[in-house]
């Protein structure tokens, strides 16, 4: 198949493009070229698909297989697409994000039919407006879409954590590595799904092409669930060092984080504090033999090793440390006030 991909460079894209190209396919990249030659074998397009009147020249006479925006975040960009690809591609795929669903969700485990309903987060209400827009599109003008809603997905680049600052999860295994207190929001007991991003490929690849998916919206995810101590133990485990963990409010995190410049509300409160699991019955029914095949155990210990081998991917980020501990102090000196009044109340 002809396949275009919008992006294409990021954590989920470029498993997806890795296993795409090992099967065969012809695929070319739609990028700004910032990221020049990462895939042997692939076509690159340069473009700023921002730039609709260069985009529509650059893809003149050019028809696909299938096409995947990666970077379209907002309607006006769904749209845009619409523009640019109705007539010229048999599947156009539309990457939306689990983060959408309803939150905090009545009922688990997490389908398709899950209301798209979060008001904490911007990007996750701007996303559903997506797929309505494209859905609309679909009944309406028969545009072949396929929308698909990743979950936290992961690769050995990037270590997943709940909260970290503008510089990525870095500084919170250099805290677990320099035997400092890391931050766990709520008390760890929350529910979470991580995916690695080779199982998300092998989802996502197996709906490419696949005419039962066009008209559907499908979650990829892993089975496995795992509480947020858990994962930080295990991310512990793969450091080789003991966790030390401090537990605070979600809904605290984020007001404190405003004062410092994070917006952590969309991200925790409209997101990672939900306990979610996800059911999969509609992509294993799409795309038979689907299994998620990376325990977060073993993508830790990856990743890990990985992280600790590329000095370059290891960005300090001072600010967000000095966060941690201001929050660690804020918390201790909360419970010594509490625990001093209770002694002035005694009579």
């Amino acid at each position: 198949m002809k396949i275009l991909f919008i992006g294409g460079t990021g954590i989920i894209s470029t498993a997806i493009s890795e296993r795409l190209l090992a099967q065969g396919h012809e695929l070319w990249l739609l990028t700004r070229g910032t990221r020049k030659g990462l895939l042997p074998g692939v076509r690159e397009l340069t473009c700023d698909i921002r730039d609709e009147a260069g985009a529509a020249k650059l893809l003149e006479g050019q028809t696909f297989d299938a096409v995947a925006d990666f970077i379209a975040f907002r309607p006006e960009e769904a749209e845009r697409d619409f523009r640019l690809f109705a007539g010229k591609t048999r599947q156009y795929i539309f990457i939306s994000s689990a983060s959408a669903y309803q939150k905090p969700s009545v009922l688990l485990p997490l389908t398709e039919s899950t209301p798209l309903v979060n008001p904490y987060w911007d990007y996750s209400r701007q996303k559903a407006a997506c797929e309505e827009l494209l859905l609309r599109h679909f009944r309406e003008d028969g545009f072949p879409v396929t929308i698909v809603r990743p979950s936290h997905t992961y690769c050995e680049r990037k270590m997943p954590v709940a909260l970290h600052g503008e510089k990525g999860s870095w500084q919170v295994l250099a805290r677990m590595l320099a035997g400092k207190p890391v931050v766990i929001h709520g008390d760890g007991s929350s529910l979470w799904t991580l995916t690695h991003s080779r199982d998300f490929a092998l989802g996502f690849c197996g709906l490419v092409g696949n005419a039962h998916a066009l008209g559907q919206a499908v979650q990829i995810t892993s089975d496995e669930s795992l509480t947020w101590n858990q994962i930080y133990g295990v991310i512990a485990d793969a450091l080789g060092v003991p966790l030390r963990a401090v537990h605070a409010p979600s809904s605290l995190l984020a007001s404190a984080g405003t004062a410092w410049g994070y917006d952590f509300e969309g991200g925790l409160l409209g997101d990672k504090a939900a306990s979610v699991l996800f059911d999969n019955t509609k992509l294993k029914r799409l795309v038979p033999g689907f299994a998620a095949r990376t325990r977060f155990d073993q993508g830790a210990r990856e990743a890990a090793a990985y992280l600790l081998a590329h000095p370059e991917l290891q960005q300090r980020d001072e600010k967000f440390d000095r966060f941690c501990d201001a929050v660690c102090a804020g918390l201790e000196a909360a419970r010594r006030t509490i625990a001093d009044a209770a002694g002035e109340g005694v009579s």
